[in-house]
Parts: structure tokens; sequence; C-alpha cells
């Protein structure tokens, strides 16, 4: 076996191992019941994520926890990338953490936010992995949304938000950042999959990038764009959403029109039962995202698959978010039952 095999092996054998370790529904369970922010430290320190958590400052706040988490998270997925023999697909799901502080700057920027103002809400652990901090600090820096938009213009980033920045310019919805920003993303992800005959992972970064694409087609409705701008949205098809199909719910005239054509496909179980265009998106939203949880759950059935790396990847990205939104319900005073019905978790007994 080459060096290159033996990682991939070790690899595998690690995200099987790391799988074992995500916390269970009633461990979310016992988070989500903490009466403080304190207490949820407490019980969070029962968890593998004890390092991070121990860090926190007082007062304890939900953005410190999720901030931590987040640092954690990117050793992880550091980790695992790096014990991979890195990929393109590895590297473009990487991006996560560098897109999700480039949406809060460029949002608050466009919101006439300050520095000082954002700096709280951005953890720049990920990008000082890989040596690309500075990128994100000019961005922080700037004066304004276009003086941002003027230092990330030689980044792979500044095509996409230059496109972004005329339609929030048009629009005035800051939601766009969110869309072209993930963009980047699952452009990356499309063309590590090019030459890729590992159907496995094919299966499963393609229903990554029909999430992107069928999201981003509703939103584009919604907000009432034409179709070159929805176009404009687009990333490659898929073997389960072609070119043909990709284009007939660009042409589409409403939410409604889209999801019949979705209707139609293999994910025609995830489509709601609502005309209500805003609870039918997030009805979707939801759906899609647990068929994508059980999905990489099911990348499991077999040992020594590149397709199980990418899983343990997304899996743990799932469980941080999922505490995250337990910190924030926990700072909120929502109750338990309600917490856990939206998390990324296997919802039946």
């Amino acid at each position: 076996m080459s060096a290159l095999g033996t990682q991939k092996v070790f690899s595998s054998v690690k995200a099987f191992s790391q799988r074992g370790r995500l916390l269970a529904k009633a461990e979310l369970q016992t988070l989500a019941e903490s009466r403080d922010l304190d207490e949820l430290i407490t019980r969070i320190k029962n968890t593998r994520y004890v390092n991070a958590v121990s860090k926190i400052s007082r007062p304890a706040t939900a953005a410190k926890i999720e901030s931590a988490l987040r640092s954690e998270l990117a050793d992880i997925h550091y980790s695992i990338a790096k014990t991979a023999g890195w990929s393109d697909v590895l590297d473009a799901y990487y991006l996560k953490f560098i897109i999700s502080n480039m949406k809060v700057i460029l949002k608050g920027k466009a919101l006439g936010k300050s520095q000082e103002e954002l700096e709280p809400h951005i953890n720049l652990h990920a990008e000082e992995l890989i040596n690309q901090r500075d990128v994100v600090i000019k961005a922080l820096i700037s004066k304004d949304l276009e003086e941002a938009v003027a230092s990330l213009g030689t980044t792979d980033f500044g095509e996409e938000i230059t496109k972004a920045v005329a339609l929030y310019n048009d629009r005035k919805n800051v939601q766009v950042f969110d869309v072209f920003l993930d963009k980047v993303l699952y452009q990356q992800l499309g063309r590590a999959m090019r030459n890729s005959r590992d159907r496995d992972l094919i299966r499963l970064v393609g229903m990554d990038i029909d999430f992107y694409n069928i999201l981003s087609i509703l939103r584009g409705k919604f907000w009432g764009l034409d179709e070159d701008q929805v176009q404009n949205l687009i990333v490659t098809h898929t073997p389960s959403i072609p070119r043909d199909l990709l284009g007939k719910l660009i042409s589409s005239d409403s939410v409604k029109s889209v999801m019949d054509e979705v209707a139609l496909t293999r994910y025609r179980n995830l489509v709601p039962q609502t005309d209500d265009a805003i609870e039918a998106i997030s009805q979707f939203e939801r759906s899609f995202e647990m068929a994508m949880y059980r999905a990489v759950n099911r990348s499991f059935t077999k040992m020594f698959n590149f397709s199980t790396i990418v899983g343990i990847t997304k899996l743990t990205w799932y469980e941080v978010r999922n505490i995250s939104a337990i910190a924030f319900a926990v700072e909120q005073k929502i109750a338990p039952q309600t917490t856990m019905s939206r998390l990324i978790v296997e919802q039946e007994e």
C-alpha cells in the first residue's frame, strides 16, 4: 500500500474513533437543561470540549462559548485534514471557518458597525493554523464596506463579494452576503469533485451542492430576482440535479413553482406542504439539513472510505453548531424541549 493509501486508511480509522466521541442526544438534552451559562460550562467540561470552555473568562456569554468551541473545532478539522494528507475537498470544507468570519465582517460593514462591535464575533484561530489571518484582518479594520471589498479584491472571495455588494446595493438585504460567500465554498467543492470516481463521496458532496443550489434559487425567487440574477448564484450541476433541471428551477416564476419541480426529484419527500413562501423555505431547509445529517451517518457503513473522513468533518461541525445553539437558548431562557427540536440530531427516539 502506498504512503498516501496508508494515510487514508489511518484517517478513516481515526474518523470512526472521532464519531464514537460525538455527544448522544441524551447528553445534548442534559446540556439544554442547564439553568444558566455557568452550569452549562460545567456540564460541557464533561465532554471532549473541556479544554476549550475552561479558558472562557467571566462573565460567561453564549458568544464566548461559541468562539471557544469554534477554536476547538478548527483544531479538530485541521488535524483531520493533516492526517489525511489534505485534499481539495477538505480544503473547501475548511473554508467554512474563513467564510463565517467574512459574513460577520461584510454584513457588519454594510450595517455601519465598527471594528470594535465586530471583533467579539470574530474567531481567527482557523486562519492562524493555515497562515491566512491577514486576509480577514484587512477586511475587519477597513473603515467601511467599500474599503473591505477593495481589500479582498485579489483573494478567492473577490469576484463573488463584488457581485454580492452590487446585489446588496440593489436589494438592501444583507443575506446576499451569506449566499455569495457560501458560493465560493460550493464552487471549490464542485471543482474538487470534477475528476472524482468515488461514488460515495460524489453522493455526499453532491448533496451539499444541491442544498446550496436549491436554497439559493428559492431565496432568489423570494427576493424577486430575475433569471440572470438567480443564475449568478448557482454553482455546478450534480448527477442528482442535472443542468436541465437546474434550468427549470431557475426559470420557475415563484417559490411554489420551484418546490413543484423539486417534488419530481429524489428530494420529493423534503418538500413541505405549505403555500407560505417563508415557511416553505424554512421547512425545506430544515428537512434538507436533516437528510444530509442522515446521509453523513450512513457514510460510516464502510470502513477505509474517504467519505468517512469528510463525514466526521461534517458531524463535528453539526455538533459544535448544536452546542452553540444550546448556549444561546440557555442564555435566552428558551425551553429545553424547544431547543432540542431545532438541533441537527436524530429526532426519533
